[in-house]
């Protein structure tokens, strides 16, 4: 009852009606009260994907009529960052990946971040924040750090005066305002009661803005125009010839995240495009492995996954939260559907099913209303149901993604290469891309 109640009021939030008028409402007030359009930043300064965010912000800033507050402040820990130390490690990893593809400079000047300049250059921050120069010198922080610059670093924090302990009051406070703003991790825009998240959601807040007449220019910045098609999904209109010699792609799926369901036709159709074998690999849920869901954090998700959808064009809004018994079926039946060579289908089904349908998977009604979408004989799932060997399977599935030093879903593998979250679709087609050497196949 408490899944259900829960996922009616989540729906409420999610209803186009509402965000319209969430959004005239906050254009009202801001004309009456003849304020500037502002957007407030909450940065990290040991955080590479605040260091992407900020070299694209730079052009928001100076091609747009808006007032950027930049805050100096540090994720939340806790039930909010589920094992933090892998999240910091992926995160260099994956940030290296995105900004080679983006051309950005990443840890050129050395192979590791100025740690040893970390305290130096808070404090320079906590010094500095309110000073109309603040943009440009939180711009240089977080550039000297993340490119390794030793010496403009140490230039950087020759004149430092200010305590430590008042620097420590500082972040502190700017958390708790994170939290009390509705969010929870940093690299994070906040507009209008609307969060965004570093480069991957930048390109909603530019269409917003873009919406409200705010552009100074007649057309779309060329900086930020060519990083939403750098991360654009690009796929062959034949698969190629060198694909042949292609490895597996590895699949981490879990049937509660509402991004692996986001991820599935995207994911489906890469690994087609390029003639790849798709190795799929379900795991339980996070908060079925004893981690826990704070309200912020999965009102953010929900938001973000319906904005998702709506841009990716895939069914989403009408929720049966299928956590507990209806993940355990789902992963029963998902082994019996891939035995049938249908575990694509049962997938997709289950998913819409859940997110877009309100089937509540969990009822033998609602269970079999899926499965006979996606092919399957009832009997025989019934049988499926009986069979437990799908605990070991997910818990091998859990051990091999904690081995890769991931932890949440979706996820791939493809080489050495591991990238987490439906946002890195178009990452792992650049890299099928790359070893397909010959250019043979027209990318579309």
């Amino acid at each position: 009852m408490k899944s259900k109640i829960r996922s009616i009021v989540i729906m409420l939030l999610l209803h186009p009606n509402t965000t319209r008028t969430k959004r005239f409402l906050s254009e009202l007030k801001r004309r009456l009260l003849f304020r500037k359009h502002r957007i407030r930043v909450f940065l990290q300064l040991d955080d590479p994907y605040s260091y992407l965010l900020i070299h694209y912000l730079q052009f928001v800033k100076s091609n747009y009529n808006v007032e950027i507050e930049l805050l100096l402040s540090q994720s939340l820990r806790g039930d909010f960052a589920p094992e933090p130390a892998k999240q910091a490690e992926y995160a260099v990893s994956d940030c290296r990946m995105v900004a080679a593809e983006l051309g950005v400079p990443f840890l050129d000047v050395a192979e590791m971040p100025v740690v040893e300049h970390r305290r130096p250059l808070l404090t320079l921050l906590a010094e500095e924040q309110g000073q109309d120069d603040f943009f440009e010198t939180f711009q240089e922080a977080l550039t000297v750090y993340w490119r390794g610059d030793q010496e403009g670093a140490a230039r950087l924090v020759s004149n430092v005066t200010t305590d430590q302990a008042e620097t420590n009051v500082l972040v502190s406070k700017n958390q708790l305002l994170l939290r009390k703003l509705g969010h929870y991790n940093s690299a994070m825009m906040l507009y209008a009661g609307e969060w965004y998240w570093g480069v991957d959601r930048l390109h909603y807040l530019v269409d917003r803005l873009d919406g409200l007449g705010v552009r100074q220019l007649p057309e779309a910045v060329p900086e930020i125009a060519s990083m939403r098609q750098a991360m654009s999904l690009a796929l062959p209109a034949a698969i190629p010839a060198s694909a042949s010699e292609l490895p597996a792609v590895d699949y981490f799926h879990s049937f509660r995240s509402p991004y692996s369901y986001l991820s599935l036709k995207r994911t489906f159709e890469i690994a087609d495009a390029f003639g790849v074998q798709l190795n799929i690999k379900p795991v339980l849920p996070m908060v079925m492995r004893g981690m826990k869901m704070p309200r912020n954090k999965l009102i953010y998700i929900a938001r973000d996954a319906n904005r998702e959808a709506q841009t990716l064009d895939v069914p989403f809004g009408k929720f049966a939260d299928p956590v507990g018994e209806g993940v355990k079926r789902a992963l029963a039946v998902f082994f019996y559907a891939r035995s049938q060579g249908k575990e694509r289908e049962f997938m997709l089904a289950c998913g819409n099913g859940s997110w877009a349908e309100a089937i509540d998977i969990a009822t033998d009604e609602g269970l079999r209303e899926v499965t006979e979408k996606a092919g399957l004989f009832w009997p025989d799932v019934l049988t499926a149901l009986e069979d437990d060997d799908w605990k070991a399977m997910a818990e091998a599935n859990r051990e091999e993604l904690t081995s890769l030093g991931l932890w949440g879903v979706p996820s791939y593998r493809f080489e050495d290469a591991c990238m987490w979250g439906q946002d890195r679709a178009w990452l792992l087609a650049r890299k099928l891309e790359d070893r397909c050497h010959d250019g043979d196949g027209i990318m579309t």
